[in-house]
């Protein structure tokens, strides 16, 4: 009885898996461990080698691709190990198929990871191809847009590739998907939509990520501009999501794209300032804002007024309308506070004063009336 059971443990033993004897698989298997201690070793020596030789030349790209692709690379010798261990020992036809499917599958997967990996520190050769998009971060944000199209492009090549040696005829599968794609593509109308106004954003540099924009629904700073929707960051750090169509297809103030900042007072005077208090204070004005460096003045650029404009109801006013030459927020309301200074110490100097609303009021004559009559009391019964 135990011969018997022997012989069956024989049996199992030399069948194995599809006819490949388990001796042989315990083989390959030790192999294989075999390569991957010494794998260690050789792939030290041969990622320090390449560091040598990229840290000679004078460009960082080559550093960043080769710590892009160190991982592929330690992986590449996994599957030599794995190849080699298939070698050493006498695979059924069956079993080795299966085998050089599984192998291929992996030098696919591998060289797609590889490009994949790759993709971002090559994106530095459109630096001098996409100049043409202006300021730094339009030029980062088209540079991101890319690479992720890149990206989506390869992942579906590398699945497409494995598939394909595993017997799927893509083709086909692309072919019968295509009545399958038009319904998707009409659930996904919204998507699409997003996804070109989102490129239309890019293209006609509408806004880009850290400009300060404002719309009828949302007013803030510009964090992030995907596919479908651009995430704003209000003042109040609350983070706002609009999809790409509505942005596209509304009005939009782009407040970083300010050449100057206007400021635009009427600064009411009292009526009873003389001509002469009134030139002299607009003389003064003239004077700072034209010397004291904080406002463009240049007329092919901007244009600055200061004139009186009207007799209000209780002011004589003048318009000031000139620009700063910062857009900054910050320091834009400090050049206001100190005009603002400047003009109540000129209007001061002048012995002058600024109005402010009132109301007079004239009375022709006083109404006549007749004197009132002096009370009479009517004694009560108790004769009081």
């Amino acid at each position: 009885m135990l011969q018997d059971f022997w012989q069956e443990i024989l049996t199992v033993w030399h069948i194995g898996i599809l006819n490949t004897t388990l001796g042989d698989i315990f083989i390959a298997f030790g192999v294989f461990l075999a390569f991957l201690f010494v794998r260690r070793i050789f792939f030290r020596f041969f990622s320090r080698l390449l560091q040598r030789l990229t840290g000679r030349t004078k460009t960082d790209m080559d550093d960043r691709i080769l710590e892009a692709i160190e991982r592929p690379l330690e992986f590449t010798f996994v599957i030599i190990g794995l190849y080699i261990s298939g070698q050493v020992v006498s695979l059924s036809p069956a079993l080795g198929a299966v085998f050089g499917q599984i192998i291929r599958s992996l030098i696919a997967f591998t060289i797609f990871w590889a490009i994949f990996r790759i993709l971002e520190p090559l994106s530095t050769l459109l630096d001098r191809s996409i100049t043409l998009f202006g300021s730094q971060s339009m030029h980062e944000t088209i540079k991101g847009f890319f690479v992720k199209v890149a990206k989506f492009l390869v992942v579906c090549l590398g699945i497409a590739a494995v598939f394909q040696e595993w017997g799927f005829n893509v083709a086909a599968v692309l072919g019968s998907l295509g009545l399958v794609g038009m319904a998707v593509a009409l659930g996904a109308q919204d998507f699409i939509k997003n996804m070109f106004a989102g490129l239309t954003i890019f293209l006609d540099r509408v806004f880009e990520q850290g400009n300060w924009i404002k719309t009828p629904d949302v007013e803030g700073t510009v964090e992030e501009i995907g596919f479908r929707a651009t995430k704003i960051r209000q003042f109040d750090k609350a983070l706002v999501t609009i999809p790409n169509s509505k942005l596209a297809n509304e009005a939009l103030i782009n407040y970083s794209r300010m050449t100057y900042r206007r400021i635009h007072w009427m600064i009411g005077i009292e009526y009873r300032s003389t001509t002469d208090q009134i030139r002299n204070i607009l003389q003064a004005m003239t004077t700072y804002i034209h010397e004291c460096g904080d406002f463009e003045t240049n007329p092919e650029h901007t244009k600055t007024f200061i004139f009186l404009d009207s007799f209000g109801s209780s002011s004589i006013d003048i318009k000031l309308y000139c620009f700063t030459k910062t857009t900054v927020w910050g320091e834009w309301l400090e050049v206001k506070e100190r005009l603002a200074y400047k003009i109540k110490e000129i209007v001061e100097g002048e012995k002058a004063s600024f109005a402010f609303p009132s109301r007079s009021l004239y009375v022709e004559s006083l109404p006549l009336g007749q004197p009132e009559a002096f009370p009479l009391h009517r004694p009560d019964q108790t004769g009081m």
